[in-house]
Order: C-alpha cells, then structure tokens, then sequence
C-alpha cells in the first residue's frame, strides 16, 4: 500500500504541481517547449504505470465493501462518462493539447456543454468506481484520478489565460463553462447537437456498450447487480 500510495501522490505533484503552475512556464523557457512536453510527457507516462501496477499489486483491504445497490447507477452514470470522452478527444478545443490557437473560434459541439469534456469525462467514470469500490486500494487509485480531473480544469485554464493573454482567453471561457451545460442554462451559450455530427457520439456509444459487454472479462467484476 505504500508504492501505491507514493505513486498516487507522484502522479497528482507531476499534473498539479508541474504542469499548469509557474514551474511549468520556468521550465519552459530553460529547455524550451518541444523539450519540456518531452519531458512531461515521459514523466506522465512512468506516474501512470507505476499507479496502475502498484493499484493492481495492492492488497485488499476492504472499507465499505463493493455496493451491489451502486451498479444501476454507476452503469448510467458511466453512459455520459464514456460520451464525454470520446466526443472531447474527437473535437477540435482550445483547451486540449497544441490546440490553444482555437481560442479564437466560437465554442462548437460538445464544448458547448463543457470546455473540458474528457477531463470532466474521467472525473465522472473515476468518482462512480471510487463510491462503488469499498476497499483501501480502489480509494487511493480513484481519488488520485478524480483530483487530477477535477483539478487539472482549473490547471488548464490558468495556464492557457497567461499564455494566450487574458482577453482572448475571458472572452472564449465567458462562453463555456467547466460544470456541464452551465453555460448553456446561463444563457451564454446554446446547445447545438447536429454540431457533434453523428459518429463521436456513435463511437461512444459503442466505447460504452463494449465496456458493459467486456466489463467482467477484462476486469473480473460484473457490472451488473447480483
């Protein structure tokens, strides 16, 4: 439980001390920008393995034990989860990598709904098997990824207003929000599905059923209730 406890705490420093925070920007202008996402990038990659393997290695030590009464909610919750993903990765945002010269463009598809779709995707999937998953190990694994989710919003933000300036950076968050649909309830924005097209929300769906159907092979669990 300790290895798994210096890698959760390795991988939150390396997202939320590092990148996003002034150190990024010293950094930065010592080795320069290619050498510094080399860098991060490496460092992000041995946080990941070193959590993962040492999640999997963990013993069990159960603290409210697995909620059967969770698994409806987690298998709809994990719906908008997977959907956020998939649609975030698949459309073109400001806010995700080497893509910060979009600021300019109106808020289109999915970051309508959020600016942050696949980190707010991963803090939903990560909270839903922190609550459902009652032991120690699960806990420490999760919550590592819920903060750097939940966190790195704000992260991302900071860091993008002090590069891109804050007024290009004001005008294009003052039409998005990080809560979903905030934006949109607001009045600052408005929701235009035909805007996704038709297959990032076909992909996750489809992302969603395989991992429903793979769920137990994969992992060894059943999604479903006993």
């Amino acid at each position: 439980m300790i290895s798994l406890t210096l890698a959760a705490l390795a991988f939150i420093g390396i997202h939320l001390g590092v990148s996003g925070t002034l150190l990024r920007d010293r950094l930065v202008s010592r080795i320069g920008l290619r050498g510094y996402m080399v860098a991060f990038s490496v460092a992000s990659v041995a946080a990941i393995v070193w959590l993962v393997s040492a999640y999997q290695a963990a013993a069990y030590v159960p603290t409210w034990g697995q909620l059967e009464w969770w698994k409806p909610f987690a298998i709809a919750l994990m719906l908008p989860a997977f959907l956020l993903v998939v649609i975030g990765l698949t459309t073109p945002n400001p806010t995700s990598v080497a893509q910060e010269g979009l600021v300019d463009r109106p808020p289109q598809g999915i970051v309508r709904i959020t600016r942050h779709p696949f980190l707010v995707g991963v803090a939903i999937w990560s909270g839903v098997h922190l609550i459902g998953n009652g032991d120690v190990a699960s806990l420490l694994f999760f919550a590592a990824l819920v903060v750097v989710a939940a966190a790195g919003t704000v992260s991302i933000d900071a860091k993008r207003r002090r590069v891109l300036g804050a007024k290009a950076w004001d005008v294009f968050a003052s039409r998005t929000s990080i809560v979903p649909f905030a934006a949109i309830a607001s009045g600052r924005n408005s929701l235009m599905m035909r805007e996704m097209g038709w297959w990032r929300p076909a992909a996750g769906f489809a992302a969603y059923a395989l991992m429903l159907g793979g769920h137990a092979h994969l992992v060894g669990v059943s999604p479903w209730p006993a």
